[in-house]
């Protein structure tokens, strides 16, 4: 990188908190959706079919087309489509807050996930093309990771808040105003990075491979959820999206314009990178999840009271991510760093597993501020590491795998730690009939059934971070990084 971003763009710490406000906005957006969901079915009168079709969605949409995304941002400009993914989302939420149907709602839903598969890896590949000063891009993926990893739970509060004191439309019209703040920090002071090399042509073959195989795989898993893992449906899907990425990785290999150069992929640290916070993120999904279910279905909170709940994560997390591993990050290598983080989640998460149905909250808040801390902690490297020595023009795609991680990682998540959780709740059930086992007992013993699962994902995740991520602890001296690191492939 011959020049110097910190030096072209004075301005670009602010461009770093309307980039963070924009993604906070995405990451929001599932969280608040799931708590204003009920209140939008009784509003609209759709079935519970139908308010499965709201999630998925923009899971499809989001899901499917990040990689195309990514690689848009690289062709057109980050800048640009930085820009018009903000629009479009505003846009869309703007239909959705004033839908009269289950259709207008999907539509809407659906508009909000492609326009979000454009922002989510042009903001991420703005701030790692931004911040190539090692010290200064510590910082600026720190509070990028904590705003990354806090606002799921930051969503469950706001739309406990807006679903009970105003209205479930407010779950989307609140896009709205964040949106155009983020829509005038991009025209105001955030700066594109021009990248050498002449633009290339968009490999269309290749689009249609990858957006269709993301999409039959989060379909896949979606279905898994509703239908069952032996359903004719599922069993397609997840079938037909193993055969389409296989020719999607087929096709790259050979094309001369790739839409994701494999190189991408086989390069040990962003591997490690992208698979770890995968499987991480299987667990985070889980947690919040069940947590939800436990708070309101077991303790009997209120949809704002689960929002103030779930503040203890929201808090620890911005901490581990903004001091605890910027603070480490000159001292550690980003593997061991990743690795301490995700054992430390799996301590608080295990502590979850121990909750019974009269646990007191003061558990359940250290087992939060554990958890938070160390996932936390965890994914800003693990972020910064997504486009870990790549070349500027693929800087966009890089970003859009870990984006691509997180959500198949949350599709996985969703599916299968629910269905764990049904089967040991329908298990203990009928091997408790004759002594008369209440239903919060049942499904607190399934919750923690999947909470021991989600553990286990997270030691896999650390195993997988120290054994591949093998990068050197950057210097925080204050020079800028000049030399591209070299491919070391798996």
């Amino acid at each position: 990188m011959s020049a110097t971003p910190s030096q072209i763009n004075p301005r670009r710490w602010a461009a770093l908190l309307f980039i963070s406000i924009a993604q906070l906005m995405v990451i929001l957006d599932s969280a608040i959706m799931n708590i204003a969901l009920p209140s939008a079915q009784s509003a609209l009168h759709f079935s519970d079919g139908g308010r499965q079709w709201v999630i998925t969605a923009y899971g499809l949409a989001f899901g499917g087309l990040l990689i195309l995304g990514g690689r848009l941002s690289d062709v057109l400009g980050r800048k640009r489509t930085f820009t018009i993914g903000l629009i479009g989302f505003a846009l869309a939420s703007a239909l959705g807050g004033a839908a009269t149907n289950l259709g207008v709602l999907l539509i809407a839903r659906a508009g909000q996930g492609v326009f979000g598969a454009l922002l989510a890896p042009s903001a991420l590949s703005l701030i790692s093309l931004t911040f190539t000063n090692p010290k200064e891009r510590a910082k600026a993926f720190g509070i990028f990771g904590a705003i990354a990893t806090a606002g799921g739970a930051l969503g469950l509060l706001l739309g406990g808040v807006l679903t009970q004191y105003l209205n479930w439309r407010w779950s989307m019209l609140v896009n709205i105003p964040i949106a155009v703040i983020g829509i005038i920090g991009a025209i105001t002071v955030v700066q594109d990075i021009p990248t050498e090399g002449k633009r290339t042509r968009l490999d269309i073959p290749g689009a249609i491979l990858a957006s269709l195989g993301l999409v039959a795989l989060v379909f896949g898993f979606a279905e898994a959820e509703s239908r069952g893992w032996s359903s004719g449906l599922t069993v397609t899907m997840l079938v037909a999206s193993v055969i389409l990425l296989i020719a999607f990785v087929g096709l790259e290999a050979k094309t001369e314009s790739p839409l994701l150069p494999l190189h991408i992929l086989t390069e040990r640290n962003r591997a490690g990178s992208y698979l770890s916070v995968g499987l991480a993120v299987i667990s985070m999904f889980g947690m919040f999840l069940f947590l939800s279910y436990y708070l309101q279905l077991v303790k009997g909170y209120s949809p704002s009271e689960t929002g103030v709940a779930f503040l203890p994560l929201a808090a620890a997390q911005a901490i581990g991510s903004m001091f605890i591993a910027t603070r480490l990050s000159g001292r550690m290598r980003p593997g061991v760093l990743m690795s301490s983080g995700y054992l430390v989640t799996a301590v608080g998460v295990l502590l979850l597993a121990l909750l019974q149905k009269d646990s007191s909250y003061t558990l359940l808040a250290i087992a939060e501020v554990i958890t938070g801390l160390g996932i936390g902690t965890a994914f800003m490297p693990s972020m910064s590491l997504g486009t870990h020595g790549v070349e500027p023009r693929y800087a966009g795609v890089a970003s859009a795998m870990v984006g691509a991680s997180q959500q198949i990682g949350g599709s996985v998540g969703t599916a299968l730690l629910n269905t764990i959780a049904a089967s040991s709740t329908a298990a203990y059930v009928l091997s408790h009939a004759h002594a008369k086992t209440s239903t919060d007992t049942a499904l607190v013993h399934g919750f923690s059934t999947a909470y021991w699962w989600a553990v286990g994902f997270l030691l896999l995740s650390a195993l997988i971070s120290l054994v591949t991520v093998n990068a050197p602890r950057p210097s925080l001296s204050g020079t800028e990084e000049t030399t591209k690191v070299p491919e070391m492939v798996l």
